[in-house]
């Protein structure tokens, strides 16, 4: 069993798995800062968009680092959530279910280091191919499908 945390950028086709024996805090704030020391070095800001878990929030930079750098990583980072039934939404969940068709299927790998390669040679060729994301989902649809989230005026 592998919690795996997806990074995606729609635009440029780029994509990396996070392949983890957990899912906790320090598993994501380890990933966010592979996110933003090692992904994206030069970006003065990364805005990430997450679903709604507990442990997607700063709070978890200051858990696994010390303030020094959990202060720098903070500074650099624009978390934006998805609505919370609206998960559909996120881009990255759309290419972790991508994964799970294209890539695991029913495939039963004997050991973690199995899985994990396989899931690289997905992302390398993904990514070599600069897969993005054709999002056609208009200001229109999100005012009649995302209704509810939206406030209600008396008329």
């Amino acid at each position: 069993v592998r919690s795996l945390l997806m990074f995606y950028n729609p635009i440029d086709g780029w994509r990396r798995v996070g392949c983890r024996e957990s899912r906790t805090r320090v598993d994501w704030a380890q990933e966010v800062r592979t996110l933003l020391e090692v992904d994206y070095p030069d970006a003065e800001t990364v805005t990430l968009v997450c679903d709604n878990l507990n442990t997607h929030s700063i709070a978890s930079l200051y858990h696994t680092f010390d303030a020094e750098r959990a202060g720098r990583l903070r500074r650099r980072l624009n978390l934006v959530f998805t609505p919370k039934n609206g998960s559909w939404l996120n881009m990255a969940e759309m290419e972790l279910s991508l994964l799970s068709r294209l890539c695991l299927g029913s495939i039963r790998f004997e050991t973690a280091e199995a899985m994990d390669c396989h899931i690289e040679r997905w992302q390398s060729d993904r990514n070599a191919k600069k897969r993005g994301t054709n999002w056609r989902f208009t200001t229109e649809d999100a005012r009649v499908k995302l209704k509810s989230l939206y406030p209600q005026h008396d008329t």
